[in-house]
């Protein structure tokens, strides 16, 4: 790429709810991790920068990378801080500005994809955040406890009444992408923690996720299974893609393998860009 051209618009997957606890940030870090041990140049943006569960989870990544002397694939990152302007019109003004400097940025820098971590809130950034996603992935855990967060259904039928105030956003975010560029996003439904028993509830949730996805329009796709592995990985910043590598004492079981093709499904569900050749880093 020659230092006269525009940068290509890199494509950009979206982490999005607004509940916390359904493992937005893990699911984050291993598309992110997944993605670069697939040869693409990736970029990755928090726009929660002021808890940062991305951030410091990359932090993480860097200083384990920096101490152990093991060569592990990285990011390039930007946190996005919401605006301390007082009057609401400015600061979503600077909120966006600062979210297209981010972009561009990390697209100058010859990344492919950029995955945004949103928080768990409804905020401008998040929304704006939302309004650019090419994939959007909202991960829930599997109960009616998280499934209210795309509908009210009614408690002894579980008929869907109405799509819930997130449902509506995400409806508006699709609307802002087509004004601005005639896009289109691809939206994606997680089902995570989910339970190894065919129990009642989790089924009751699938058949109720599958008849909704229909009326709002997103995929389906089952996520991680509730895993310890997760959990203790995520601490130094890596992911069931680095076990080998990162000569942590982790012996690969039968489990950590299930984990790991639980994270090569959900990428395979993404309806990624071919790699661009020719990339200079």
């Amino acid at each position: 790429m020659s230092n006269n051209s525009v940068p290509a618009r890199p494509y950009i997957i979206v982490l999005g709810n607004e509940k916390g606890g359904s493992g937005k940030s893990t699911t984050a870090i291993h598309i992110i991790v997944a993605l670069l041990r697939d040869g693409y140049k990736v970029g990755a943006m928090d726009l929660d920068a002021r808890q940062g569960t991305l951030a410091g989870t990359l932090v993480s990544r860097q200083h384990f990378v920096a101490s152990k002397g093991i060569e592990l694939p990285l990011p390039e990152f930007r946190s996005v801080f919401r605006s301390d302007l007082e009057l609401r019109l400015e600061a979503e003004a600077e909120e966006r500005q600062r979210f297209d400097t981010a972009i561009a940025e990390l697209a100058a820098e010859g990344a492919e994809i950029v995955v945004v971590d949103c928080p768990g809130a409804d905020t401008h950034l998040s929304r704006y955040g939302h309004s650019h996603a090419d994939t959007l992935i909202t991960p829930i855990n599997d109960s009616f406890v998280d499934f209210s967060m795309l509908a009210k259904v009614e408690p002894d039928n579980h008929d869907i009444i109405k799509p819930s105030i997130y449902s509506e956003m995400v409806w508006e975010a699709r609307k802002l992408r087509f004004m601005r560029d005639k896009g289109k996003f691809d939206w994606i439904v997680m089902r995570n923690r989910l339970a190894a028993s065919e129990a009642r509830n989790k089924r009751d949730v699938g058949e109720t996720l599958e008849n909704l996805a229909k009326r709002i329009g997103f995929r389906t796709q089952k996520g991680f299974g509730e895993r310890v592995i997760f959990r203790e990985l995520y601490l130094q910043g890596l992911t069931l893609m680095d076990v080998r590598e990162a000569n942590i004492g982790i012996a690969m079981g039968l489990s950590h393998i299930a984990a790991r093709n639980e994270v090569r499904a959900l990428i395979s569900a993404i309806k990624l860009p071919p790699r661009r050749l020719g990339l200079v880093a």
